[in-house]
């Protein structure tokens, strides 16, 4: 996969991440692209209104069985845990298949960090901190709130 590609495809799933922003509630606007194995678009979405669903949630959904083998381009880390009980968003992507991930930025907040080591450790190709100085810029909000517990 080309460098130049990614960096394109990651500046898609940021648009589609500031396009929710002030939107999605306590819940991070994050967006998420994902390619088939023959590198077409398979999904594409962003947090739902109110923060839910999760941008991969959706994207799964619209990916279905093209997602196997895929690529996700994901503008935050994919959450480790969900308050809501449900599937996280690591989860929901090692069930979908994806072969690789690829993240802009790290989650600070609790319940987000450690998703990425559930993807490493299940093999997944993961990759981190492609336009991380534009992710943290978008959630700089965010992450100042989970440092203080205020989410």
């Amino acid at each position: 996969m080309s460098r130049r590609r990614d960096r394109r495809r990651m500046g898609r799933a940021l648009q589609l991440a500031k396009s929710g922003q002030g939107l999605t509630g306590d819940n991070p606007s994050v967006g998420c692209l994902i390619f088939d194995a023959y590198d077409d678009l398979a999904g594409a979405a962003r947090t739902g209104d109110g923060g839910r669903p999760h941008a991969e949630e959706l994207a799964v959904q619209q990916a279905g069985d093209r997602a196997r083998s895929g690529t996700a381009y994901v503008t935050l880390e994919p959450c480790r845990e969900r308050s809501s009980g449900e599937p996280s968003c690591s989860e929901r992507l090692l069930d979908a298949g994806i072969a690789r991930v690829v993240i802009a930025i790290r989650d600070s907040h609790p319940q987000g960090a450690g998703g990425i080591q559930r993807l490493l450790a299940s093999g997944l190709d993961v990759q981190v901190g492609l336009k991380r100085e534009e992710a943290a810029a978008l959630y700089r909000g965010f992450f100042e709130r989970a440092m203080s517990g205020d989410t």
